[in-house]
């Protein structure tokens, strides 16, 4: 039988309120009204005569003491009863400070260097990424039974054959602007026909290889990193682990050698549909034939131009692959987690490749190459 939640005064110390009955959720509304009742003040409530008490009466009793000028701390209560009481005034008794963020100059440098930090944290990471990667990779080149070929075609068309269209659409527009603004200004010079040399070592060197890189740090390393933590949230990675396999060899590996295949050839396609753009432009704009352009094309640029574009395609192979596994690997469990690698890995990609690239195109031109 439910018994009504009330309070007693005793009768020897007017001041010390007893708390009885039960409170309880199916009780709410004569809480409330003991609630408005309550007096202006008190010196303490014994609440040990509390037959049943669940969340609401706790939140209940505690307003009630803060309404008398005490708190649930205060409250005495059966021992079975107490860490409800507890957690219910760490809820509605502490509520949580809105801290104020600081945007003075310490906190600004604090911040700084706490992103210096995790940057530096990523680093080692990757390194150590890359050590276990190529430890794994010459236990397969050493057990080439191990290596899998079907996963590695899979990732080849996913990486390759489907951003065909993408990379030469966008490196032939690309190509067809830098032709435009070189001919806009070599037009006052009387010198147009240095744009065929313009758009052929641009793309050879620099354009092409970037531009590609560029475009699958977003597309593919986004995509590993996603695939990976999602398997990574749904604890198929231990299931791995616990089937005696290996996640890098499994995973990784097939990954990264779809990339050093696939982005050479892509940037190859890219070289020419962007030299194909500023001959389009030549041709349009500058009164250019295609046979003037192509010969002009052949006799003023070198192959090293082509060789130094080409080789940076497995470099930069290796950082997409590594840096869009290894954020999937560094998912924590959650949906959000995902999302937040996912971010990172392409944020992470393209600033590293256009580091590297700009070291190493400083690099061949101190070269003379």
């Amino acid at each position: 039988m439910s018994e009504a939640p009330r309070i007693d005064t005793s009768e020897r110390h007017p001041g010390i309120l007893s708390a009885r009955g039960d409170w309880t959720l199916a009780n709410a509304a004569q809480l409330l009204a003991l609630i408005e009742a309550a007096p202006a003040s008190a010196d303490d409530i014994d609440g040990r005569d509390i037959r049943r008490l669940d969340s609401a009466g706790a939140m209940m009793l505690s307003r009630y003491a803060v309404k008398v000028g005490l708190g649930l701390a205060t409250v005495e209560v059966k021992p079975e009863h107490r860490p409800l009481t507890e957690t219910v005034r760490a809820i509605c008794e502490n509520p949580p400070r809105v801290v104020r963020k600081d945007y003075g100059v310490q906190e600004m440098l604090a911040r700084m260097g706490f992103a210096v930090e995790d940057y530096t944290r990523e680093v080692l990471a990757l390194v150590g990424f890359l050590g276990l990667t190529l430890k794994t990779a010459l236990g397969v080149l050493l057990r080439p039974a191990r290596f899998r070929a079907t996963p590695t075609i899979h990732h080849m068309e996913q990486v390759g054959l489907d951003a065909v269209p993408l990379v030469v659409l966008l490196s032939f527009m690309v190509g067809a602007v830098i032709a435009f603004l070189g001919a806009t200004v070599l037009r006052d010079f009387g010198a147009e026909i240095f744009v065929v040399e313009l758009v052929g070592i641009a793309f050879l060197r620099e354009f092409a290889v970037l531009l590609t890189a560029i475009l699958l740090a977003g597309r593919t390393a986004s995509a590993f990193t996603a695939q990976i933590g999602a398997m990574q949230s749904g604890e198929e990675i231990d299931a791995i682990r616990t089937l005696g396999l290996d996640p890098v060899e499994l995973l990784v590996l097939p990954r990264l050698v779809a990339l050093l295949v696939m982005l050479p050839l892509l940037t190859f396609l890219a070289m020419v549909a962007g030299i194909a753009g500023g001959m389009a432009v030549s041709v349009a704009s500058l009164g250019m034939s295609p046979d003037m352009f192509l010969a002009r094309l052949q006799e003023t640029t070198e192959l090293r131009h082509f060789w130094v574009g080409v080789s940076k395609a497995p470099v930069f192979a290796v950082v997409i692959a590594l840096i869009g596994c290894l954020e999937g690997f560094q998912v924590k469990g959650t949906a959000e987690s995902v999302g937040e690698r996912t971010t990172s890995s392409v944020v992470q990609t393209i600033s590293l490749v256009i580091l590297l690239d700009a070291f190493a195109a400083m690099f061949f031109m101190e070269m003379d190459w």
